[in-house]
């Protein structure tokens, strides 16, 4: 039976999420259930695809990569796939009616980490950027207005800024990982081996320029998607304010983390300034 084994599919993406990030499946539980099993749909799927590229260094990972794009066009194209984690993404991708051209963005971008280590320029940069992490954005947007196109135009913009700053964060933080592990400099213009306070302040500018550009699209989320990325907008703004305060030669050596008992303490906050103060 079809549908017993979509069950399945959709228990597998939210265990692939639950397992790999446990901070991103604590704010999808702030979602309302109705979109929740969408959310790690969505996040299975991208998961699943960034560690083909970053995790699996005994195989054969351009191979693996090629595969799961070809999986991918047969489970859109056929509305099934034996692989759960693509069944349970081809249903969300249908429900909603998510452009393919926001996966063909996402996967271009995760095919470059087979074989691109540094950008050079802010367009590369840019573009990586909008591939990884905005259409991502703009993919768990059109679960989130629940088809009203109109409300989907007026946040795209935000919707793409706050990404970006989820992204960047993310490979701030990851610096050590990415730079020593699998040889990747993600922000251009920037000596990694000689990174100082002047360079690491520049980075963490943009940053948050793109975090402000990104709020103020949260209050205009429709109510079942608002406290679910206000709560990851506030974990990620703190793990942004402790790198900041971190001195960049220890950025390179380190991978810092917002530790458990501060996450408990923001959710409590979190709950308390959207349901006392609103945003």
């Amino acid at each position: 039976m079809k549908a017993l084994f979509d069950q399945v599919s959709q228990a597998v993406s939210r265990e692939f999420t639950q397992t790999y990030s446990t901070s991103f499946s604590s704010a999808v539980r702030m979602l309302a259930p109705s979109i929740r099993q969408d959310i790690y749909n969505i996040y299975g799927f991208v998961r699943l695809a960034d560690e083909i590229v970053d995790s699996f260094h005994d195989y054969d990972k351009e191979g693996l990569f090629t595969r799961f794009e070809a999986d991918w066009q047969h489970a859109y194209q056929e509305k099934i796939s034996l692989n759960p984690v693509l069944n349970a993404f081809q249903q969300t991708i249908h429900q909603y009616h998510i452009p393919t051209t926001l996966v063909d963005a996402f996967l271009k971008s995760m095919k470059q980490d087979l074989y691109k280590q540094e950008y050079h320029s802010v367009q590369e940069y840019e573009d990586y950027i909008y591939g990884s992490a905005d259409v991502v954005g703009l993919m768990c947007l059109k679960v989130f207005v629940q088809g009203d196109q109109a409300l989907y135009d007026q946040l795209k913009q935000p919707a793409m800024r706050l990404g970006s700053a989820f992204q960047k964060v993310n490979f701030l933080r990851d610096l050590k990982a990415d730079h020593e592990g699998l040889h990747r400099t993600y922000f251009p213009n920037t000596d990694l081996h000689q990174l100082d306070e002047q360079a690491k302040l520049a980075i963490i500018q943009d940053i948050e320029a793109d975090f402000e550009a990104g709020f103020s699209g949260i209050a205009a989320l429709p109510l079942v998607a608002r406290f679910g990325v206000y709560t990851a907008y506030v974990y990620y703004k703190k793990l942004l304010s402790k790198l900041k305060k971190t001195p960049s030669s220890e950025l390179k050596n380190t991978r810092i983390r917002v530790p458990d008992y501060q996450k408990v303490g923001l959710l409590a906050k979190c709950y308390f300034n959207f349901h006392v103060h609103g945003l």
